[in-house]
């Protein structure tokens, strides 16, 4: 790949953007892969061309229509996969790593087909409930029913999931017909660029349903409001600046953000050595802790384990990550890429220190790693950090989240404790709970539920099928509250009826029948 521009997919066409860009390198070597720029380019004619081009050949869609188009898409991303692993590669992506994004991007995609096949209405109108009656007589009446906003979805995706990131907004986006600008992350925007370039090649979507932008969005806000949808996946800090745009107060877009969390897991007082649960735990945390390099934002921060058997977790989880061998995506016995680039090592080492000076280092160096054939400072490479902090009243690990390979162990004393311990991070997108003990799991899991957009059950019973604490389901809802940004995607149908206008309509029985009845166009 040159050192050229990024070109963005705008209007129908490839086009890039102009001056200097952004820098964008290969998180092995450090060599420049591309740049990215979006000076130049026209994003009202973008908008517009969503609006009345894509718009409008979405909305002459029914959804089994829609749904095989997305299946269309997705297929062809299946197709050409290989690209997409070889590119996330230079990303930092292991094999493993690369499928957890690609193949989980379009096992979502085909999923959501499926759920729009099957789940949605033969037209392109839901009707979501019984009439009500609101007279005595039975002659006037009311219902709900699910249209297609006049608007454009806009997502605004993360680095480290840019295919997934992406396809888990777009598709119950085309299901509910709205047409979609793809804002990727600057350090894989590359990546997502691939997987538009693949479906656009395919022609498996109709003309103005996807556009990318590769670069800044400046002035994208102003052009958008009550009609329009947007979807946010990044740091609380830039959600929060997003949703105070005017564009959100003031004119009204739906706006959605997932959002980075202080994640937890938690070991049941029944779960000692020798025990599957104990065994499982260890696992997960290692498992959370290195697939992506811990870039990922339901991986677990901090890990809470009865005070009694802290030591033996502690051993246990250090023996498993010495065997973790850090180095170039696909050189010999690699299990852990490097991160995403210099300045994410830069940060996640100084959000580290911080957790560290609460506690002490149980395993890892922040300074230095050894490496597989790569340079160890050409790259972004990091050591797996495992920190103890004892004194659970630091408020360092319940603030200060490290997006890398770094967990916290912390000791509770009883349930109560416990529960006040989880309430600190203040929200997150996933927790744990690893246990046989049932009577345990319920207090935990009904104590922590309102801080939590998902809870993971773990025992000897489920772990054969377990997708495990770290993977979203597209069936099931994936957000949460407080710091994880308040929003929710996924979720099935969930997530397409929020795409949709819900419109209460009142009248006689028989005018409310014709209303909601599919009929064609010119009837």
């Amino acid at each position: 790949m040159s050192t050229e521009i990024l070109r963005s997919y705008l209007e129908g066409a490839w086009q890039a953007g102009t001056g200097d860009g952004a820098e964008v390198a290969d998180a092995v070597t450090g060599e420049i892969i591309t740049r990215v720029s979006s000076d130049g380019l026209d994003l009202g004619r973008a908008v517009g061309y969503a609006r009345r081009t894509g718009g409008a050949a979405l909305r002459e869609l029914t959804f089994p229509q829609r749904a095989a188009v997305l299946k269309a898409a997705a297929l062809a991303l299946e197709e050409r996969k290989q690209e997409l692993y070889d590119l996330s590669a230079r990303a930092g992506a292991t094999r493993r790593d690369a499928k957890v994004d690609v193949d989980g991007g379009i096992g979502t995609a085909l999923v959501y087909a499926s759920l729009g096949r099957k789940g949605l209405p033969d037209g392109t109108v839901i009707v979501e409930d019984d009439a009500v009656p609101l007279g005595k007589g039975g002659t006037f009446a009311g219902r709900h029913i699910l249209t297609t906003p006049r608007g454009i979805a806009v997502q605004i995706n993360a680095f480290n999931f840019p295919v997934w990131g992406m396809l888990e907004k777009l598709a119950p986006a085309l299901l509910a017909g709205l047409p979609t600008i793809v804002k990727p992350a600057t350090p894989t925007a590359y990546i997502a660029a691939r997987a538009v370039l693949i479906m656009e090649e395919s022609g498996a979507l109709p003309p103005g349903a996807i556009q990318l932008v590769g670069g800044a969005i400046p002035g994208l806000f102003d052009l958008l409001g009550g009609q329009d949808h947007i979807g946010f996946t990044g740091s609380a800090s830039t959600a929060a600046r997003l949703r105070a745009d005017a564009a959100v107060t003031r004119r009204s877009a739906r706006f959605n953000a997932e959002a980075d969390s202080l994640n937890c897991s938690v070991l049941g007082p029944d779960a000692v050595p020798g025990r599957p649960e104990f065994d499982l735990f260890v696992g997960a945390l290692v498992t959370e802790m290195t697939v992506k390099a811990g870039q990922k934002c339901t991986a677990i921060r901090r890990a809470f384990v009865p005070a009694a058997r802290i030591d033996m977790v502690a051993q246990a989880v250090e023996a498993e990550l010495a065997r973790v061998v850090v180095g170039a995506p696909g050189a010999d016995g690699v299990t852990m890429g490097p991160l995403v680039g210099l300045p994410q090592r830069e940060d996640v080492r100084a959000a580290a220190a911080r957790i560290a000076s609460a506690g002490s280092v149980v395993h890892g160096d922040l300074a230095k790693v050894e490496v597989v054939g790569a340079d160890p400072e050409r790259g972004a490479f990091l050591s797996p950090l495992l920190v103890r902090v004892d004194d659970v009243a630091r408020p360092e690990p319940h603030e200060v989240e490290a997006f890398g390979p770094v967990s916290t162990l912390m000791p509770y004393t009883g349930t109560e404790q416990l529960r006040d311990l989880i309430a600190c991070g203040e929200g997150s997108l996933a927790g744990s709970v690893v246990s046989a003990d049932k009577d345990f799991v319920r207090e935990v899991v009904l104590a922590a539920a309102a801080h939590h957009g998902r809870i993971l059950v773990l025992d000897h019973d489920s772990a054969a099928e377990s997708t495990g604490h770290g993977t979203p389901m597209p069936q099931l809802v994936h957000g949460g509250p407080g710091r994880a940004g308040g929003g929710e995607e996924e979720g099935g149908l969930r997530a397409v009826h929020a795409h949709l206008q819900r419109t209460a309509v009142q009248g006689s029985p028989a005018v409310l029948e014709a209303i909601t009845s599919e009929r064609p166009a010119n009837s």
